[in-house]
């Protein structure tokens, strides 16, 4: 039962507390995978919401790491693979089966809190049991236990801060891209919001050749980023973003990708489409948009929900990979590496609009 540290939240609202845990070996279909880096994502934060004083919470849910021991039950995965861990699916349902693992009938059970079905502990902190299994990994700390449908195998050369984000985050953004959207060469493609989803939508847009690319951000440190990385226009929201995208895409974007999560953008965001544009939300968020019926019938329009990018991550992960190491998405620039130790520096780093994507070092 190795020990570790790990960063555990007792409350919502209090910081991290870096807190000595032991994990326990695996069993079954379960992987030990010792965590060299683990991105932060705003759904962790969401989720502290869960802790209570006396129980812990651990979260975690784009980690990276090599494979220590494997449970009896495991085959695929050998100790000394390197490996991206990210969201667990069944692999049996009708979704599942059509490789839109996203949309798995369990995905709510498999990917929340959890335990054992004997419900034996697999993380405590001395005697006290740590809420544990998000995203069947909970990968803020020094090791965690995942299973073989949330555990890609990746090159023994990848960099694990790189790979870290394509569990979650980085995979949303360039995967409702690249699965969903498909933006031919020569299209122009609008992005809502330039956080770390956005951004990695901005580049995987890029490296579909998309001809004219436009961000709506109200950061002006976001936007400068936005153009840097290849951009061809910025814009501020406000009441004219729509007639601006409009004539910075020659009467309308062929795509847009609303990552904010508000009604109101996302009516924006399909207001400025061309006739036969689509719009991908994948911001959750709460309400409804108020989006003109007679506009998206007349004009042909479309409007697509998205979770984790409509990807199958044993295929995706890796191809996102080939992407950068052949420079076509250069996702190191959006990350900020932070030794564990720096946790809450890292969460006011990412508050304050400085970072956009902190990984932590273990």
């Amino acid at each position: 039962m190795p020990a570790t540290i790990a960063a555990l939240s007792y409350d919502p609202a209090d910081p991290f507390v870096l807190t000595e845990v032991h994990v326990d070996e695996p069993r079954g279909h379960e992987i030990l995978v010792r965590i060299e880096a683990s991105g932060i994502c705003h759904t962790d934060l969401v989720n502290r919401a869960v802790g209570a004083a006396d129980r812990p919470v651990l979260l975690g849910h784009e980690g990276a790491g090599i494979v220590e021991a494997v449970g009896e039950a495991v085959d695929g995965v050998r100790p000394g693979d390197r490996v991206v861990l990210t969201f667990r699916s069944c692999g049996r349902c009708r979704n599942c089966v059509a490789d839109r693992p996203a949309y798995c009938r369990d995905a709510l059970r498999l990917n929340g809190f959890g335990q054992r079905a004997d419900r034996s502990a697999r993380v405590t902190a001395g005697e006290t049991r740590v809420l544990d299994g998000f995203f069947g990994q909970s990968s803020l700390a020094g090791y965690a236990l995942s299973t073989p449908d949330n555990t890609v195998v990746v090159g023994a050369d990848v960099d694990p801060v790189v790979a870290a984000p394509l569990g979650c985050g980085f995979q949303t953004g360039a995967g409702a891209v690249l699965n969903l959207m498909r933006p031919r060469p020569g299209s122009s493609v609008v992005v809502f919001g330039c956080g770390a989803v956005g951004l990695a939508g901005l580049l995987a847009a890029l490296a579909a050749d998309a001809q004219t690319v436009v961000v709506v951000e109200p950061s002006p440190q976001r936007r400068a980023l936005a153009e840097s990385l290849g951009a061809h226009a910025s814009l501020a929201p406000g009441d004219d973003v729509v007639s601006a995208v409009r004539d910075l895409t020659g009467g309308g974007a062929d795509h847009a990708l609303d990552t904010t999560g508000r009604p109101d953008v996302l009516a924006d965001a399909v207001a400025a489409l061309a006739a036969g544009g689509s719009a991908v939300a994948v911001g959750l968020g709460a309400g409804v948009p108020a989006i003109d019926l007679r506009d998206l019938v007349l004009r042909g329009k479309t409007v697509h929900g998205c979770l984790e990018g409509d990807s199958v991550p044993v295929t995706f992960i890796p191809r996102l990979l080939e992407l950068h190491a052949d420079g076509r998405l250069p996702i190191d620039r959006l990350i900020t590496a932070f030794p564990h130790t720096e946790v809450n520096d890292a969460l006011a780093a990412q508050h304050s609009g400085g970072v956009v994507k902190p990984v932590l070092t273990w």
